[in-house]
């Protein structure tokens, strides 16, 4: 097993992440409310899970005519995305509700999706949580020799292509992540070169419950239903569907111009910036005027307030966005933000292309 040394943030004597946090509490105990989900996520959490159940029953009890299956299949890629965004996402980081177990349910809709939560925590909540854009240690960026994601990455012929391509690596997302992925981190113990943490034997028996659970439902049962061709057609639909949405939503956060791909000093092991400062350097937010893309990704498209605050639920991040832009001024760091998707999207393709360009 590879050994890495894992990077440090400087202690510094006036803290940003603590008159962040000072300043959006005080948010919160001005209006006497909590930063967990309110009766309106529950409510859009229970819709969607619902709808997932539903259409997924239309499509195989009912067998709709060809043309309305394959608007299903798409609707049902959406919905798997949109539970992640939603649901999975905001019980993992514990703020869902005040609830401890109805965060852990909420967290393990994850299952319903095929794909295991102690590897997701691990990967998300502990690694590109905390050293977001960081070589060699967010595996979010590590996509191996398919595609270039930091400046520091080896460059092969092929990235030069790799702003025309990654629509196609995107829509792969989703099968990668539930046939390899997952099962890759499992047998080496691994997450890129960050080992695991010891699974307990009930992570062991929930991580082979969900895939028996995933090839029942999404394959077994559908070949006996409907045919091996028809199953082919609507899961590839479903799963390209899925995965494109769920890739192009993180990599807007991340991987656009103007974020930074900070390294640590060889001597010291230090990151250059303290915890708050790096998070808001290595992170962008895009249409975060737009109710309807906000509602869709659970608030990901504040991408920056998510990530200096986790443990805040996506429905608060408009209100503390304006506290997070103010402070910004004040300690000149730049608040990257993207007005639109569309504009955030271009900004991604050209980072791509620049880095395949090297």
């Amino acid at each position: 097993m590879t050994n890495i040394s894992i990077p440090k943030f400087p202690v510094v004597k006036q803290s940003l992440h603590l008159e962040l946090k000072k300043r959006v509490q005080a948010y919160f105990d001005e209006r006497g409310i909590q930063a967990t989900g309110t009766p309106k996520l529950f409510t859009k959490a229970i819709t969607m899970v619902v709808a997932f159940i539903l259409v997924y029953l239309h499509l195989i009890i009912f067998t709709p005519i060809w043309y309305i299956a394959v608007f299903e299949c798409i609707i049902l890629g959406g919905l798997i995305a949109a539970i992640g965004f939603n649901v999975m996402h905001d019980g993992s980081h514990g703020s869902f509700s005040t609830n401890k177990w109805v965060n852990r349910f909420a967290a393990s809709s994850i299952s319903l999706l095929g794909a295991n939560h102690f590897m997701w925590n691990m990967k998300h909540n502990m690694i590109h949580h905390s050293f977001t854009n960081v070589d060699g240690v967010d595996d979010d960026i590590e996509i191996g020799i398919l595609m270039r994601m930091a400046p520091t990455q080896k460059k092969y012929k092929a990235h030069k292509f790799q702003h025309l391509y990654f629509w196609i690596l995107y829509m792969l997302l989703y099968i990668f992540w539930i046939f390899f992925a997952d099962y890759k981190k499992y047998f080496t113990q691994k997450i890129g070169n960050v080992p695991l943490k010891k699974m307990k034997m009930a992570d062991h028996i929930e991580f082979w419950s969900v895939k028996v659970y995933h090839a029942a439902v999404f394959i077994v049962i559908p070949i006996y239903a409907l045919g091996w061709l028809a199953w082919l057609v609507g899961f590839i639909i479903t799963c390209v569907v899925a995965g494109f949405v769920l890739s192009i939503v993180f990599q807007l956060a991340h991987t656009v111009e103007h974020t930074e791909f900070p390294l640590a000093d060889v001597d010291t092991n230090k990151l250059p910036d303290e915890f708050a400062a790096h998070q808001i350097k290595t992170t962008a937010n895009f249409a975060t005027k737009n109710k309807l893309v906000s509602w869709l990704v659970g608030g990901l498209n504040f991408q920056i307030e998510h990530h200096l605050f986790p443990k805040i639920s996506h429905v608060h991040y408009p209100a503390i966005s304006e506290i997070v832009r103010a402070i910004c001024m004040e300690y000149q760091l730049q608040y990257i933000e993207y007005p639109t998707m569309r504009k955030a999207v271009v900004a991604h393709v050209r980072f791509l292309r620049d880095m395949g360009r090297g």
